[in-house]
């Protein structure tokens, strides 16, 4: 009797750009319609990511999306907690998130900040039905863990730029 083939794995929908050195890991909860399809972190056009990280200092120019393999150059690492989901947050899976992965990624890599861009990913991770903006005090060995509200344009009513300052000076060390 033949033995059935196992399904092949299923891939990441954007490869996280992680690695030594990193100040600070962002991670959402999976990437929007938009960033899968032209495969570009952040991508969509009401999107502030890319716009925040410039205004809070984190990059010294504005970057397009298109760019994102460039962060590590600015200390910054870009993950999901869900790789192989994509679209609202709404619309993803439970058992596609990988809290324990996330959670090997950043113990190995240590970054000085693991940042939640969004309510969603970081209650999933820290296993909480709510959970406020800011530092949380939970950490992964040195790696402090904050949560800021969605860049995305589906969250404008949630957003206040504060949290990103905060978290930017949390990276650089002040």
């Amino acid at each position: 009797m033949p033995r059935p083939m196992a399904s092949p794995p299923v891939p990441d929908v954007l490869p996280d750009v992680l690695g030594p050195g990193l100040r600070i890991v962002f991670c959402g909860s999976a990437a929007g319609a938009v960033s899968a399809r032209v495969g570009a972190y952040y991508a969509g056009p009401g999107n502030r990511f890319w716009r925040t990280l410039h205004r809070v200092g984190l990059t010294p120019r504005l970057l397009a999306p298109a760019e994102f393999r460039t962060v590590p150059e600015y200390g910054i690492g870009l993950t999901d907690l869900c790789k192989t989901e994509s679209g609202a947050d709404s619309g993803l899976s439970r058992e596609a998130d990988d809290a324990a992965a996330l959670a090997a990624k950043i113990a190995r890599l240590r970054p000085a900040v693991l940042a939640f861009n969004g309510k969603r990913a970081a209650g999933v991770f820290l296993d909480v039905a709510s959970i406020d903006y800011g530092e949380q005090p939970r950490r992964i060995g040195e790696t402090a863990i904050h949560v800021l509200p969605s860049t995305s344009g589906a969250a404008r009513r949630w957003w206040d730029e504060t949290f990103w300052r905060r978290v930017a000076d949390a990276a650089r060390g002040e």
